[in-house]
This record gives C-alpha cells, sequence and structure tokens, in this order.
C-alpha cells in the first residue's frame, strides 16, 4: 500500500480543493408572474409552466 513520504501542505491542498466548490442555483423570472423561480419548473408563486397553469395555488 502507498503511503506519502511528506505532509501536504494546506497551501496544497487548498490549491487541490479550488474546484470542489458549489455554484449557486441557477435562477430565472417567471414569465406570468415575474418571480424569481428555478429553470424548466413549475412556478412556486403563480402554479404555471410555460403559459399553462398547472398546479393549483393551495392557500392553508
Amino acid at each position: 500500500m502507498a503511503v506519502p513520504k511528506r505532509k501536504t501542505s494546506k497551501s496544497r491542498r487548498d490549491k487541490r480543493r479550488t474546484h470542489q466548490k458549489t455554484s449557486a442555483p441557477a435562477v430565472s423570472a417567471c414569465a406570468n408572474c415575474g418571480e424569481a423561480k428555478r429553470p424548466h419548473t413549475v412556478c412556486p408563486s403563480c402554479g404555471t409552466y410555460r403559459g399553462r397553469e398547472l398546479a393549483p395555488l393551495s392557500v392553508e
């Protein structure tokens, strides 16, 4: 089994991890109400997708 000869420095470790950060989720505006929503999903505020009302609004 391979064992490292020297300790990996914090600088080298962090340089390797720079590409592993997560990015913010994509957000687009709803064409019907203008609220922010995830692309290719039903709008959570008005319940429409591509001009059609799909989900009835649940008011509880």
